[in-house]
């Protein structure tokens, strides 16, 4: 189980002559600067490219001869597309373009992956010192004018637990070593080591890794496997001083396992960015749970994360037109 992994890059299909990429209908969908346009021209001169603020904005007649849709491409629209040959989401996740059409399909679908991993790392250590530190309470000392001190505890010395250690796992381990924590890491894979992880636990490693973790942060992505991977026995093995960051994926913990986790003091608290039900609903108890911080899916929109996000297209657009394996494929299987 891996947060925001590569897969391995695979063949971009057959020779460039074949399928005459130099002069292929290539559509960006999603505000471009002038300087994106610009680089994306160098890099495709004689192909027709089709800028668009919208895909409801690209015509039927360009949709059916595109060959590469940087955007989501949803169900509804999927068919009209019948040259079809590669789709690259601005998004890290995947999960709105893995619908039935683009499974059953030999469409290859790339992703942003790994562009919002150093800001959701910020994010993550700026949660954990929150709830560390209780920050709330000096934030409503400070709307009451009220000068209050008390005895917080601190981040070091503690254990920080990374369920799903991909690109944002393995940023937010380095931030938790700067801050003097030991770092347990699992993924489904865990021959392959990371830098800052002490120790990388596999899937059969689980309830080690919530029985340890003082911050236990879910960055796995949102899969068949994953989905609903933290109930309430997993909860209930978790220290009751433990908090949990959730910034991934929402639905990797179930809601009302969670609910009551916070509300009987399973665990003390927890910093929930991703959320099962976005926007999150105006009547959910996490907005009133005093060992709650919620923050609106937000933590990863950042410039930069977008910048990173056109970088992956451009250097995966020049290696289609020169007929090279394209990096960031999702395995449509796996969901990642």
């Amino acid at each position: 189980m891996t947060a925001e992994s590569s897969a391995p890059s695979v063949s971009a299909g057959t020779p460039t002559a074949e399928r005459n990429r130099s002069t292929a209908t290539i559509v960006l969908v999603g505000p471009r600067s002038e300087e994106e346009r610009t680089r994306v021209q160098e890099v495709a001169p004689t192909a027709d490219i089709v800028f668009a603020d919208a895909l409801a904005d690209v015509p039927n007649d360009v949709l059916a001869r595109a060959a590469v849709i940087a955007g989501s491409v949803p169900e509804s629209r999927f068919s009209d597309a019948g040259a079809l040959e590669w789709v690259h989401t601005w998004a890290a996740g995947p999960n709105a373009d893995l619908h039935p059409a683009m499974l059953a399909s030999d469409v290859i679908l790339t992703s942003s992956v790994g562009n919002g991993a150093i800001p959701l790392a910020e994010h993550a250590m700026m949660l954990a010192l929150i709830l560390n530190r209780d920050y709330p309470r000096w934030a409503r000392a400070q709307a009451a004018h009220r000068w209050d001190r008390f005895t917080h505890a601190e981040l070091a010395g503690s254990t920080m637990g990374i369920l799903g250690v991909g690109h944002s796992g393995a940023d937010l381990a380095q931030k938790a070593h700067a801050f003097h924590m030991r770092v347990l890491g699992l993924r489904r894979n865990p021959d392959r080591s990371v830098d800052a992880v002490d120790e990388m636990l596999g899937l059969d490693g689980l309830d080690r890794l919530l029985t340890e973790s003082d911050v236990l942060v879910v960055t796995a992505p949102y899969t068949d496997a994953t989905r609903g991977l933290l109930g309430e026995r997993e909860l209930r093995l978790m220290k009751p001083t433990a908090t949990l960051i959730v910034f991934s994926r929402g639905g990797i913990v179930d809601d009302d396992a969670l609910l009551r986790a916070l509300s009987e003091g399973w665990i003390a608290g927890a910093g929930l960015d991703a959320h099962a039900n976005e926007p999150l609903p105006s009547d959910s108890p996490y907005w009133d749970l005093p060992n709650v911080v919620v923050t609106p899916h937000n933590g990863a929109t950042t410039a930069r994360t977008a910048d990173r996000g056109f970088e992956v297209f451009l250097k995966n657009l020049g290696r289609w037109m020169a007929g090279s394996s394209l990096v960031n494929v999702v395995d449509k299987r796996a969901g990642y």
